[in-house]
């Protein structure tokens, strides 16, 4: 039987989150991202501006968290909601974070519970802007967000896409689920969104390659690419500027990402090599097919009654030894690797030897098998350094390995 004693204590171990919803148009979708958040176990308290509730009621964000919403300093005042809400929170999270606020927020203004409670915060902060491009490239703005991250503020790189009535650009509030993501990876790891990429230009691949056997079949294998576009997603929250080439991922595209669709082997080797010569670091995480038919059948091959013939394969160019080996000096190239142990060694023997015969600086491992790395949220590993060092990957979220994996290119990079 639960107690209020037990069901206070259950709830004392769960995340408080206070999620901050800002007077714009995309206030609708704070309420996804409230959604993801209590399914998840957090306990979320909104805090609206009264802006924000000219968009959506208190009673659709009480419903949604549990909680009841407060707006201004003078309810509840015995409770000191001002200083209290700040000063219990693990996380504040504001989305949409407007101009006006992001303004507020840079300068100390308190005028309301929300800035009140950025003001008395001493948890991690994580703002999702959202506004039109103009708004968002203004010098001011710019300024304001550049003061907010000196100071450790989590300001989120907005999406490109369609904004307020028949406007598109840079300025789009994240999908909630990214949002969520960033939420998550805060709380895991308050130090995860750091921006030392600014910057740099980084190219990383993901996805799983297709080689086609006629014009509905291919050999093809189980990679999600979640990995790969949650280091793409990681790298741009960090400051740099990421292109994705994405081989046959149904993921959407990561704020502040410029993606590239690709199918075979043979498409994502000419997008990698071409756009390497721009990059500070090549990312390989891409699960590249070893072979392919050596004939492409023009009409769909059928079934027939007689046997079919052998599948003759050929093997495809080693992407990554071509991109360490014409990479410019400085360069960061990361590689990855999906093994399983055998006969001739375990997992991490096999790890040792694809390192040392590819030439990379960064080997990210992983153990591969039902349930593991391909097509699950979370990941585990190794990685390993050219210089003989490793590095234990813990199973984690796979934005928190993508994180630790960034810290360690990012070390490298600052060498």
């Amino acid at each position: 039987m639960t107690t209020p004693s037990s069901s206070r204590a259950a709830e004392s171990r769960s995340p408080e989150v206070v999620l901050g919803v800002g007077g714009g148009i995309a206030a609708y979708k704070a309420c996804e991202v409230l959604r993801r958040l209590t399914e998840s176990g957090h306990l979320v308290r909104v805090v609206p501006t009264a802006s924000a509730l000219r968009f959506v009621g208190s009673a659709t964000f009480e419903a949604l968290s549990g909680r009841p919403v407060h707006t201004d300093v003078f309810t509840d005042v015995p409770e000191v909601p001002h200083v209290r809400l700040g000063q219990t929170a693990d996380l504040v999270v504001v989305a949409p974070a407007t101009a006006d606020l992001i303004a507020k927020a840079a300068n100390g203004l308190a005028d309301d519970l929300l800035t009140n409670t950025l003001l008395t915060a001493r948890c991690p902060v994580l703002l999702v802007p959202a506004m039109h491009t103009e708004m968002w490239e203004h010098p001011a703005t710019r300024a304001n967000v550049a003061t907010l991250r000196a100071r450790g503020v989590v300001v989120a790189e907005p999406a490109s896409g369609r904004l307020t009535g028949a406007d598109t650009g840079r300025g789009r509030l994240p999908d909630p689920a990214e949002i969520v993501e960033l939420a998550r990876l805060l709380l895991a790891r308050r130090d995860a969104l750091p921006r030392d990429l600014d910057g740099r230009r980084v190219l990383i691949s993901a996805g799983g390659t297709r080689e086609p056997l006629d014009p509905v079949r291919f050999l093809g294998n189980r990679s999600s690419g979640r990995q790969g576009y949650a280091l793409a997603r990681v790298a741009a929250q960090r400051g740099a500027e990421v292109t994705l080439v994405a081989a046959n991922a149904d993921l959407p595209d990561p704020a502040g990402v410029h993606v590239v669709r690709v199918g075979s082997a043979a498409e994502l080797r000419a997008q990698m090599l071409r756009l390497a010569d721009e990059s500070d670091v090549v990312v390989m995480s891409a699960a590249v097919a070893d072979f392919r038919p050596v004939n492409r059948a023009e009409h769909k091959m059928k079934k027939g009654a007689a046997d079919p013939d052998a599948l003759e394969l050929t093997r495809n160019p080693d992407i990554l030894v071509e991109l360490v080996a014409g990479r410019r000096p400085g360069v960061v190239v990361v590689g990855f690797a999906a093994e399983t142990g055998d006969v001739s060694g375990d997992v991490l023997h096999h790890g040792r030897e694809k390192l040392r015969r590819k030439g990379c600086d960064l080997l990210v491992l992983n153990e591969v098998g039902e349930g593991r790395a391909f097509e699950t949220e979370d990941n585990e590993g190794w990685l390993l350094y050219a210089d003989g060092r490793e590095q234990t990957l813990p199973r984690a979220a796979k934005s928190e390995l993508a994180s630790m994996v960034w810290d360690g290119v990012s070390a490298l990079l600052h060498a």
